[in-house]
């Protein structure tokens, strides 16, 4: 290193942040991302106030409203924002909370008991981030006003008139210097709001859409909380039991409120949150709920000698088609794991087994045909994990899995480091074939499928693990299924399916992803599952090859360059392309396009997964009919 370089290395080379400046600077610190996803986390950010409010006892409406120019005004009927000035920052209180990181009422205990926000930074962020904001307080009998520029006010707070009410309206435009779309979506709002209002019984919340063309209203309001939410997952499924078991407790530090019900399903959907927070990689609260399940099940059973001797449940037969909400809400919540969405206070674990071995206990003592039934139906599970044990060992991976180009068999790349290698999940032998020529052998596996894998959303294990075509993707993939899922073994970084761009290619690809989000689901969570996009047409002109891969592309194509003398070619299947246009088209790094798969909602995924796999046509012919704007012409 040279001396000059050592020299100008002095003091008034450190950077100092002030006030809002790390936000803007940072964004995706406090936000996550500045795509759509973070765009949208500003809306919650501000609604988490407002439930803040409701949960202190003080708000019962919280309404949310895209504007006709595009921001978003979100208006409760809380205490509003003290408007007093600080005693010691000589300030008024809505301007310190919305100018100052880490300030508010979360903090140190005075203000909120409990709170849903995770860093008590929401509007100050959500100021930071936006072109213009402006607040509204009513309070005292009068209402007070205040406008800022990005995080700056541009003024004092002010009386702007009278008002007998109470509560707080933010109404903020994002800034286009920091968000990549500043397109707010309903349909994404109201997936939150919906939910919130199911995790808060008796809050209000109202969505309205104001922009032109797209005018909407609608109202979420449910006494019956969380009841209501497992009505609303279970409602394309057989219920095995008509009844909802409600379980709930509540003392000075914190609440537990757990809904649960059983459907013919064979999977679980248990859906876990914490203040409000969808905890998706579970925590305490989840473990505790677990082992009190497991455990009262096994000692009922014992007791009324549907067991005997050392027989015992395990909890995947306890667990087999439940769908379950679990909502705790503490003062003081610790936020682990790789996405900080694990609850880690190790006394909800007590708490909340000790509330479930009590209330369901009694509820099975006092039912004793349906607890009688209950425990048939985990036997009968439990039979059917017992002759799924051989299959599943028969897919473990060897420790060398050879490389093999057979027809329906893998072929394997050479790299071993999983973090550089891909797996294509191919439909058919032929385009199988054409995928392993075009390929790059080093860091790109090929799978090719023999037609339809099976439904698993109608599968028990037993039956899932005798599919060929999974059991090949299982041996392929190293990683396990269930409970047993080791994504440390994942052989590849990269799982991408890749089908033709017809109907029976989209069924194919339901029933992939279907797969992977029952047996598999950490490979969506954590980013590994992708969708590859072939070109839907070719356009020739002389010598030259065009690709496109949408109508929108070709019609733009024509309408700038006519359509005179070209040459247009429909693919109706990837086996259509030879090795070096499927290459350049679909599997080269450098030129495709890939859809990645995520778990933006898992409440909406199972929804969807159950309708379009599940065992009702109508619902799946109505989800059909209602999403037929969506569906592009597959065919000229």
């Amino acid at each position: 290193m040279s001396d000059t370089v050592r020299e100008n290395y002095d003091a008034s080379r450190i950077q100092v942040l002030e006030g809002l400046e790390p936000v803007r600077k940072r964004p995706g610190m406090y936000i996550g991302s500045t795509d759509e996803r973070g765009l949208h986390h500003l809306v919650y950010e501000v609604v988490d106030n407002s439930v803040d409010e409701a949960l202190a006892g003080f708000c019962t409406e919280i309404s949310v409203c895209i504007n006709t120019d595009g921001s978003v005004s979100v208006t409760d009927n809380g205490r509003g924002i003290p408007t007093g000035i600080h005693p010691t920052e000589h300030k008024s209180a809505v301007e310190l909370v919305l100018t100052k990181l880490h300030a508010g009422g979360k903090f140190g205990g005075g203000g909120y008991k409990i709170s849903g926000g995770l860093h008590g930074v929401g509007l100050s962020v959500v100021n930071a981030l936006s072109e213009w904001l402006n607040v509204k307080v009513c309070q005292n009998g009068n209402m007070y006003s205040q406008d800022y520029k990005r995080g700056i006010p541009q003024g004092e707070l002010k009386i702007e008139g009278k008002s007998q009410k109470t509560g707080t309206k933010v109404t903020f435009f994002p800034d286009s210097e920091i968000f990549e779309t500043l397109e707010f979506s309903y349909e994404t709002l109201k997936t939150r709001l919906r939910e919130l209002a199911y995790l808060n019984k008796g809050l209000k919340i109202i969505l309205e859409d104001k922009r032109e063309g797209r005018e909407k209203r609608e109202e979420f309001h449910y006494e019956g909380g969380i009841v209501h939410f497992v009505e609303q997952l279970n409602k394309n499924k057989e219920t095995v039991f008509a009844k909802i078991i409600y379980i709930d407790a509540s003392s000075e530090n914190s609440e537990v409120e757990i809904a649960l019900q059983y459907n013919d399903g064979y999977s679980e959907n248990i859906f876990s949150f914490a203040n409000n927070i969808n905890t998706v990689e579970g925590g305490t609260h989840l473990d505790g709920f677990k082992n009190a399940l497991t455990k009262t099940v096994n000692d009922y059973a014992k007791k009324e000698n549907i067991l005997k001797g050392e027989e015992k449940l395990s909890g995947d037969d306890v667990r087999e088609g439940i769908t379950a909400v679990i909502s705790v809400k503490l003062e003081e919540p610790q936020f682990e794991g790789q996405t900080k969405t694990k609850l880690g206070n190790s006394e909800m674990r007590s708490i909340v087994q000790k509330v479930v071995t009590e209330q369901l206990g009694t509820y099975l003592e006092e039912n004793p045909k349906e607890a009688r039934e209950f425990v048939l139906k985990c036997i009968t599970a439990q039979r059917a994990r017992e002759a799924a044990r051989q299959a599943r060992e028969n897919t473990r991976r060897k420790s060398v899995l050879e490389s093999t180009t057979l027809p329906g068999k893998l072929a394997d790349c050479t790299d071993k480091d999983p973090k550089q290698c891909e797996i294509f999940i191919v439909e058919g032998d032929s385009a199988g074939g054409t995928a392993k020529q075009g390929r790059n052998r080093r860091y790109q596996a090929i799978l090719p499928l023999r037609g339809k894998i099976l439904n698993v959303e109608k599968a028990r294990i037993n039956r899932v693990l005798e599919n060929n075509e999974i059991k090949n993707m299982i041996t392929a993939f190293g990683c396990g299924i269930g409970d047993e899922f080791d994504e440390s073994k994942l052989r590849y970084d990269r799982i991408i399916c890749m089908t033709d761009a017809d109907v029976d290619g989209s069924h194919i690809r339901i029933l992939l992803l279907t797969f992977f989000f029952r047996f598999m689901r950490p490979l969506i969570e954590n980013g590994h599952v992708y969708i590859a996009m072939p070109p839907l047409y070719k356009v020739s002109r002389g010598k030259q090859d065009n690709y496109f891969y949408s109508d929108e592309e070709l019609n733009a194509y024509f309408d700038e360059n006519g359509r005179k003398g070209t040459d247009v070619q429909r693919y109706k299947g990837l086996g259509e392309m030879n090795a070096e246009q499927l290459w350049s088209t679909t599997m080269n790094p450098e030129t495709r396009t890939l859809q990645q798969i995520n778990m933006e909602d898992a409440v909406l995924a199972d929804e969807i997964f159950t309708v379009l796999m599940g065992e009702k046509p109508e619902l799946r012919r109505e989800f059909i009919e209602q999403n037929a704007k969506l569906v592009k012409e597959l065919d000229i």
